[in-house]
């Protein structure tokens, strides 16, 4: 799946020649140049190599070199298109017209040459043909012939690059659910329409009796297992069994549990990339996996009422490292909630870093607090904060035990250190499962996240009559007194990971306070992200035509196609507007 879509960057120029365009064409096609720099220096892939630039092979001063163009990116996978222009051209005739691309155009600000008209031009094409594209237009006036990226244009330059290469990596992979609907998880009710129509992804299916059909049979690695179960049983510390004493498993059971956990992880793993020793095994089929960037797995309840539950896989696999080293985390949706399995995606294309899959399960006010355990909150969590918490089945870089300036931090995996690695697996504890809950066992992982990262949380919800919208909240991860911690950890269930969080409030709306951000998150389930990402996620959702509801990001930062001001002067209503009119990206 490393076959990524490039960016392709489109050197345009006025194509009167005798004179005119002579003189542009080192100057145009060296923004070309710089613009590509900046990106293959700034942008890495999900497997941290450089993002790949491709320029059009001359400048495009007309129709036939803009069709030459969109020939070379057609060849070369180009899934992200940026034109860029120092001077006025001919804009119906220079102009991208690939429906699917996400656009943009950087209009150079200077005097000599009018880059700017070209660029209100274009746009006004772009408007009128239905073809949104984002505006580029830098603050200052240079030089024509200054070489220099302006601070400002370079933020718009990389926020628009690391969207639309989002947007063009999802385009025709997969979403694999194995099973179905997980007690009553309504992204568990896989819409296969959302993901055809606004990610232009497939949808893949295997009943969850696959994953037990390839343990009965043996069809997975042996030798991989037999490495796999000696690296657990080494890193991965098993805590005390809370259960009742009459539902305490064996040791021979707890330790078949183990081994059943071990492979179950390697098999949605071989489900989702498909694995070549299989077909050495002789199971061709089975080699080819399912080409899913993201899966989900319904455990609950029919297969947890008897079988171990998928915590452990779920958590291992969302992690960036496993009994094969250091690696790029999988996206994998406990209980199949396929919305915040794409939510996860989206942060997680958006950051390349692993991702923290919760539910947003409480909010403790201070008088709260106070009255059950005595302390007064202070500092970032004075006017109170959200207890994120689920079944023990969160990557294990959400303990925050990795380190970025000092600070507590969640990495790309090629940036993290075996160190680290180390420091995640101790900081984790893995309980026997609560087998109130999950009746066939299995382990469920235990972490309490360092506090000081700021994070982001989202959710991508369907909406009857409107289709997807999307929310997020930019916040901190807070460290509590420890005994308070203890407190109000143990009054849900201290076998699973917690993350306290505090939302960035902004005195109204649904950041009026801290309440006011859980009173209007629109599931229980959240995905998040280590880093104020915010605005990466409306500019995304923009090109995905997914409006956004709810947000704590400064009217300043956000960005979006220069069509939605069309759409009204209120930001919010503009964008709902707009998404509404252009309608799904690959409808």
């Amino acid at each position: 799946m490393n076959n990524y879509p490039k960016i392709g960057i489109r050197p345009i120029i006025d194509g009167r020649w005798g004179g005119i365009r002579e003189s542009l064409e080192d100057t145009t096609m060296n923004m070309a140049k710089a613009v590509a720099q900046l990106f293959e220096q700034e942008l890495k892939y999900l497997d941290g190599t450089p993002v790949s630039c491709v320029i059009a092979d001359s400048c495009i001063g007309g129709v036939k070199e803009a069709a030459d163009c969109q020939e070379k990116f057609d060849r070369e996978q180009v899934g992200v298109s940026l034109s860029v222009t120092p001077c006025w051209c001919y804009g119906s005739e220079t102009m991208d017209m690939d429906p699917l691309r996400p656009k943009a155009i950087w209009g150079f600000n200077g005097t000599e040459r009018p880059g700017a008209v070209y660029l209100a031009a274009t746009v006004a094409a772009h408007n009128q043909k239905g073809l949104p594209v984002f505006s580029i237009y830098g603050h200052d006036v240079q030089d024509l012939g200054d070489a220099s990226i302006p601070d400002d244009v370079r933020e718009k330059l990389l926020a628009f690059a690391k969207a639309g290469l989002a947007v063009a990596f999802l385009r025709g992979k997969s979403y694999l659910s194995i099973g179905s609907v997980s007690m009553g998880i309504v992204g568990s009710i896989v819409n296969a329409e959302f993901f055809q129509e606004y990610l232009g992804m497939r949808n893949e299916y295997v009943d969850s009796t696959e994953v037990l059909r390839r343990i009965q049979l043996g069809i997975y690695d042996e030798q991989e297992f037999e490495r796999a179960i000696a690296w657990t049983k080494e890193h991965c510390q098993e805590g005390e069994d809370f259960n009742q004493t009459h539902k305490v498993k064996s040791r021979q059971e707890k330790d078949e549990d183990w081994e059943f956990v071990v492979k179950m992880t390697m098999i949605i793993r071989d489900l989702m990339q498909g694995n070549p020793k299989l077909a050495e095994m002789g199971h061709a089929e089975e080699a080819m996996g399912h080409h899913a960037y993201i899966s989900g797995f319904q455990g609950q309840r029919q297969w947890t009422d008897f079988l171990p539950n998928g915590d452990f896989s779920e958590a291992m696999l969302t992690s960036s490292f496993d009994w094969n080293g250091i690696r790029a985390p999988y996206m994998v949706a406990t209980e199949n909630d396929s919305l915040n399995g794409v939510s996860m995606a989206f942060n997680h294309l958006l950051t390349n870093t692993a991702q923290i899959f919760a539910d947003v399960r409480t909010y403790w006010s201070p008088t709260a607090v106070e009255r059950v355990s005595g302390w007064q909150p202070e500092g970032r969590a004075k006017d109170g904060f959200i207890h994120l918490i689920n079944s023990g089945a969160a990557t294990l870089d959400g303990s925050g035990r990795q380190s970025k300036d000092g600070q507590a931090a969640i990495k790309p995996y090629w940036e993290i250190s075996q160190q680290e690695v180390e420091d995640c697996l101790d900081a984790t504890t893995w309980y026997p499962a609560n087998r109130d809950y999950f009746r066939g066992g299995g382990y469920s992982s235990n972490f309490l996240s360092k506090g000081g990262m700021p994070v982001t949380m989202c959710r991508i919800n369907l909406i009857k009559g409107l289709g997807p919208s999307l929310q997020l909240a930019e916040g901190w991860t807070i460290d509590l007194p420890e005994e308070v911690h203890q407190l109000l950890n143990d009054r849900t269930d201290k076998t699973w990971p917690t993350t306290w969080f505090v939302p960035r409030t902004m005195g109204k709306g649904a950041f009026r306070d801290v309440y006011s951000v859980m009173a209007n998150w629109g599931s229980n389930h959240g995905a998040i992200s280590y880093g104020h990402i915010g605005a990466d996620l409306i500019t995304m959702a923009s090109m995905l035509r997914i409006p956004v509801c709810m947000h704590n990001v400064a009217e300043d930062k956000i960005f979006r196609p220069a069509t939605w001001a069309a759409y009204g002067m209120d930001p919010e209503g503009s964008d709902y507007r707009a998404c509404q009119a252009f309608g799904p990206l690959y409808r």
